[in-house]
């Protein structure tokens, strides 16, 4: 007899559905408003505390949006979610603490101590479960047919949002490249940019205090300066220049035939641009600031790892005080060949198997891979990788810890 554990694992590492997953590049992916108006809709009509819009990888439920809920993702083992992904329906749990799926769980003995929990499927047009929304409280509740209905045309509205985001070229709001068109145009001029052995650099950036402009003015009037601020930016940028918006009030701007130096110049105009604007929203006018992180192409690069220097560096000057711009360190760790994207399960095992994790390979390359793991800190220096589908494990040394991943180099056994 096949275990729950194992339906559970067979749901979530299914290469089909991790492909269209994949397709949406919506995984780790900053807050915007429009999820967060789901998640409040949850919230306001089915009048529960927690409310919960959320991407489902190999190994953990991720929150694209969260509300009464403090983390932003759980390993799936421990979720309701993980039912409703493995059922491909609804699931309505009116009392955990009488449930004999749920009233052993940590979340219902302890922690949140939930009881109530309707969960849905995010599924995409050719029946793919890619994620799930959720309703959740503690104090035990009724849910019957018109509220499950209801709850479902909710998750649909999620999926058609990411199907949106997907045609679209261009972000209504700003004028900027979508996060989709964006990705393309950049990895053509990346290619060329390695073809021809030429500089090209990316700027990251978003905006300071951000949410403060939201909660005090209004969603309407944080438009309007994310608007203003683009323009602005825009106007300081050669035609050449690619600018996206990638999430909520995060931009990347990519500059061809640009090295380090120069790009840091252009992001330090940027920035006082930035600072150069007011904005009507009350009296005194609004001021705005931005916080900028600049990277260049550096050997072995692809896509994804030079938006990542970037966003570290962006993120280091908001640690460093916000409103300046840093420059991401070029890499010195060896060049990762023929690195490709992917979005497979996988498993972790040391001491002879008898410690495992689930886990999500992110990318792979000829002598590596970069894994997403929910405790990066709790696995070993060396162990093995066994990916969904391999008939055996490659022995791995841990080269590198980030928050939610690592990467490994594949050894000799």
């Amino acid at each position: 007899m096949v275990n729950e554990r194992e339906l559970v694992c067979d749901a979530a590492a299914d290469p089909d559905r991790l492909l269209a997953l994949q397709a949406l590049d919506i995984l780790d992916t900053p807050g915007e408003y429009a999820f967060d108006r789901i998640t409040e809709l949850i919230r306001l009509i089915f009048g529960v505390e927690m409310g919960i819009v959320s991407m489902i990888d190999a190994h953990r439920q991720w929150y694209k949006s969260v509300m009464g809920l403090p983390t932003q993702e759980a390993p799936l083992d421990g979720t309701f979610c993980r039912y409703t992904l493995q059922l491909g329906r609804p699931v309505i749990v009116p009392d955990a603490r009488q449930d004999a799926r749920f009233y052993d769980n940590p979340h219902v003995a302890g922690g949140p101590r939930i009881r109530f929990y309707a969960g849905a499927p995010i599924t995409t047009a050719t029946g793919e479960v890619i994620g799930t929304i959720c309703a959740i409280d503690r104090q035990v509740r009724e849910f019957g047919e018109r509220e499950t209905a209801i709850l479902m045309h909710l998750a649909a509205l999620v999926m058609r949002e990411l199907e949106l985001r997907q045609e679209a070229s261009t972000d209504v709001l700003t004028g900027a490249a979508s996060r989709r068109a964006f990705k393309q145009e950049a990895g053509r001029h990346l290619a060329l940019a390695q073809r021809e052995l030429s500089p090209l650099s990316c700027v990251a950036f978003d905006l300071d205090y951000f949410k403060h402009v939201n909660d005090s003015f209004g969603h309407a009037a944080g438009d309007q300066v994310l608007a203003g601020v683009v323009r602005a930016v825009q106007s300081g940028m050669r035609q050449t220049d690619i600018i996206g918006r990638l999430g909520g009030e995060e931009f990347t701007i990519l500059l061809p035939h640009t090295d380090m130096e120069a790009a840091v110049a252009v992001a330090e105009k940027l920035r006082q641009i930035v600072n150069g604007l007011h904005f009507s929203l009350g009296a005194p006018q609004l001021e705005v600031s931005a916080s900028f992180g600049v990277s260049s192409l550096a050997p072995g690069d692809d896509l994804e790892s030079l938006l990542s220097r970037a966003d570290l560096a962006l993120y280091q000057a908001k640690k460093c005080g916000r409103d300046q711009v840093c420059r991401a360190a070029t890499p010195d760790e060896p060049e990762k060949t023929n690195r490709r994207r992917v979005l497979v399960a996988g498993q972790i095992s040391s001491d002879a198997g008898r410690d495992a994790y689930d886990c999500t390979i992110k990318s792979v390359w000829d002598d590596g891979a970069e894994i997403a793991v929910s405790l990066p800190g709790a696995v070993p220096d060396r162990f093995n990788l066994l990916l969904r589908g391999a008939e055996e494990p490659r022995a791995c040394v841990v080269t590198r810890r980030m928050p939610g991943s690592l990467e490994a180099r594949f050894i000799e056994a």
